[in-house]
């Protein structure tokens, strides 16, 4: 699993080092590790022109200490420093004493389209409300001349607790990291701003529980599930497996304009190991076609037979009577799409067993009375917002998908790593509901669902496009393939 903790938590694990070591002693090792990576991307440190951009923290200081190592190595360092009067003073007296060269910032424009590699050290990671002048015209002179970038810590202008964006940001293609991962670094718009991330061991100490905020509840805590995860949470049969055993999953999607959405969502279900997979819907005659080891039903659900959990919702038109039917069953249900705009919030906070809701950013926007805009700018907060709301748990669907408890504000909230924008097409959703369906039929709580789900989903994304257009059955038929590659088979 991998980790990022807020601000806070990261300050709090700093204090308590820098207490038993020597002072300095951090900053050193972050700068020795911020220095290997620059020269890595230089590729030849000797002769090479690098340019610093210094702020007035302990970023900064990272930065000039690193600038004078790589100096002392035989690169051109020159640091332009963004507040003279506060910068780290034994970062620049280290700096100079290697042969570095500081320019004010009136000579930037000149170093900067000379320069092989531009080290963004002007905001650490409590920087707060964008990027003010100087600073934002200096990362905008960088964007247009598309030197390469490394930033300390996180990019400037990257709110570290969230990925916030607001008004100019660094752009980087690698971001060296110091002691644990931030939040701000797994989510976009943040992410996108990152560019690779390379983490650096400083020596911070952050055990269980450490993501926890003041009050103790863990707000702020991100947590991204890796191979070895998702492959210890995949349900596998064995020789005493039945249908049921696997899961029995009942779906009411689809209708006379979108059958489509119920023959993916099927599809995803199956792919997803399934044990079978019961139909409810106006789509019976284009799911049997395709699948036809479907048990479809006439309805309502409640009459369908045995299932251990419901999906409801793509293409399902207005049909309120049968999405009602289903949030009053006592398994486990997923809600998706015209569901979403459907679903009483009553009646889903009131339900005893899991819920979850799977929007995308405009059904969220919808959801919580607000511009798609804000959700897009602050998705942690949206996800957080809806599952408080609701009382289910919320898998967030985009670039950066997130999925949190009912808890709303407690708990980490988990980010999936895995996708391609080529996912960003008609029908991929209503696979992602039928595969998280077949999760929670298979026995899956609704947050290890809908993460192992997103994961899978995202992997197969990757394997049916290869880099080119792809449809939203390729994706579904591309599952098995994403499963066998997290179990290593």
């Amino acid at each position: 699993m991998r980790t990022a903790y807020p601000v806070e938590t990261v300050r709090a694990a700093e204090r308590e080092l820098m207490a038993r070591v020597p002072e300095g002693a951090l900053m050193q090792r972050a700068a020795a590790g911020l220095a290997v990576v620059c020269a890595e991307v230089l590729g030849k440190v000797y002769g090479s022109r690098v340019v610093l951009l210094v702020g007035s923290g302990d970023n900064g200081g990272d930065a000039l200490y690193a600038g004078a190592r790589l100096a002392r190595r035989g690169a051109g360092v020159s640091a332009v420093l963004l507040s003279p009067e506060r910068v780290h003073e034994s970062g620049v007296a280290a700096f100079r004493a290697a042969g570095g060269r500081v320019v004010a910032t009136g000579g930037a424009e000149g170093v900067l389209r000379r320069a092989d590699l531009v080290v963004d050290g002007i905001v650490g990671i409590g920087g707060k409300g964008g990027l003010r002048a100087p600073a934002a015209e200096l990362a905008a002179s960088v964007r247009e001349l598309r030197t390469p970038v490394v930033a300390v810590d996180l990019p400037s202008g990257v709110d570290a607790d969230s990925g916030v964006v607001v008004g100019e940001a660094v752009r980087a293609d690698v971001t060296v990291t110091f002691g644990v991962h931030k939040p701000g670094l797994l989510i976009d718009p943040g992410r996108e701003y990152a560019g690779v991330v390379r983490l650096v061991d400083i020596g911070l100490e952050l055990g269980a529980g450490a993501g926890a905020g003041a009050d103790g509840g863990g707000a702020g805590g991100v947590e991204a599930l890796q191979y070895a995860d998702v492959a210890s949470l995949l349900p596998m049969p064995t020789g005493e497996s039945d249908k049921y055993r696997r899961g029995v999953v009942g779906i009411v999607a689809g209708s006379a304009r979108y059958p489509g959405a119920a023959v993916l969502a099927v599809a995803g279900a199956l792919r997803g190991g399934a044990g079978a997979v019961r139909y409810v819907g106006h789509a019976a005659d284009a799911v049997i076609a395709r699948f036809p080891e479907t048990l479809v039903s006439a309805g309502p659900p409640s009459k369908a037979g045995r299932v251990q959990a419901w999906v409801v919702g793509p293409g399902l038109g207005d049909d309120a009577e049968r999405l009602a039917d289903v949030v009053g069953a006592d398994v486990p249900v997923l809600i998706d799409a015209d569901g979403l705009r459907l679903a009483d919030a009553g009646a889903v906070r009131g339900r005893a067993a899991p819920t979850l809701l799977t929007p995308h950013a405009g059904e969220a926007a919808a959801l919580l009375g607000v511009a798609r805009e804000e959700v897009e700018r602050g998705r942690l907060d949206a996800v957080r917002e809806l599952a408080g709301r609701y009382g289910a748990t919320v898998l967030l669907k985009g670039s950066t998908t997130l999925v949190a408890d009912p808890g709303g504000r407690e708990g980490p909230v988990r980010v999936n790593p895995t996708g391609t924008p080529w996912l960003a097409t008609a029908g991929s959703g209503d696979v992602l509901s039928g595969l998280a369906g077949a999760l929670l039929a298979a026995g899956l709580g609704a947050r290890d669902a809908g993460s192992v789900g997103a994961y899978l989903h995202g992997l197969a994304g990757r394997r049916a496009a290869d880099g080119a257009p792809v449809g939203a059955h390729d994706v579904a038929e591309a599952i098995p393939l994403a499963w066998r590659d997290v179990r290593g088979d």
